[in-house]
């Protein structure tokens, strides 16, 4: 594989048993799906509901598992990893945001960032370095005055940022990391317009400036505007590949 691929599907399937003895209950979610994403590319995911959209992220970042095929991040095949290794793997270079916000109701902003590394025990990079990211991640996505606030404090749009902080805080912790891999479910479907705008153009800048690799499931033309390629699922297969300039030349012709 080549060393600029960050991500890669290798004839993926997912079936889903449906406990019937002649497997006509079954659903296949995903069919033979091969992909590639480079480094740094911000890669949109549509398909009407059941094309097997939330079910390509979540074979992705590991969350489930394949029926059969290959998934690789970088130099890492997913099938080889116990349960445990694929947490602190997950954990160390996957980020992932989902439509419902997923906050800790009883915990303000900053310390629902801090909550899935803490999980994996005390970092060793020491409390300076974790305060001096912490500021960097406030800053960038504009919470700074919004640190202590509780989730039920925040706006929809400032919950989702929050949301996408806690996601991304590994790679502020190391300033060498600009190759981190960020998925997100939907992450403007509870959001107003103006909300969902600022949330699409801070992911397209994350990808711009930091070099992240974005994997972004949507069911919104506005959504996938911003991205460099556009994938169509259709019943667990790839329909259409399109870069970014052809995506938006076929939505002007249908307008």
């Amino acid at each position: 594989m080549s060393e600029n691929i960050h991500l890669h599907f290798e004839n993926i399937t997912k079936i889903y048993r449906g406990g019937s003895a002649d497997g006509s209950a079954d659903v296949k979610a995903l069919d033979d799906v091969s992909l590639s994403v480079p480094h740094g590319q911000f890669l949109a995911v549509m398909g009407s509901s059941g094309s097997g959209k939330s079910t390509l992220l979540h074979v992705a970042s590991g969350l489930t598992k394949a029926s059969s095929g290959n998934v690789q991040i970088g130099e890492t095949r997913l099938s080889s990893l116990s349960d445990r290794q694929l947490t602190h793997f997950r954990r160390q270079n996957i980020g992932i945001v989902f439509q419902a916000f997923n906050l800790i109701p009883t915990l303000t902003a900053e310390e629902n960032i801090l909550l899935p590394i803490l999980a994996g025990g005390t970092p060793s990079c020491g409390k300076a370095k974790m305060a001096e990211a912490m500021d960097q991640i406030l800053h960038r996505l504009q919470l700074t005055d919004r640190r202590k606030h509780y989730p039920d404090a925040l706006s929809g749009g400032e919950q989702q940022r929050v949301a996408i902080a806690r996601a991304l805080f590994t790679d502020f912790l190391d300033e060498n990391s600009r190759n981190s891999l960020l998925f997100a479910d939907e992450p403007t479907g509870n959001l107003d317009t103006a909300n969902s705008e600022i949330i699409c153009r801070l992911l397209r800048e994350l990808c711009d400036e930091r070099k992240h690799t974005m994997v972004v499931v949507t069911h919104e033309p506005a959504m996938a505007r911003w991205a460099d390629r556009v994938i169509v699922l259709k019943d667990g297969r790839i329909f259409r590949d399109m870069s970014a300039e052809e995506f938006r030349s076929a939505r002007n012709q249908e307008v």
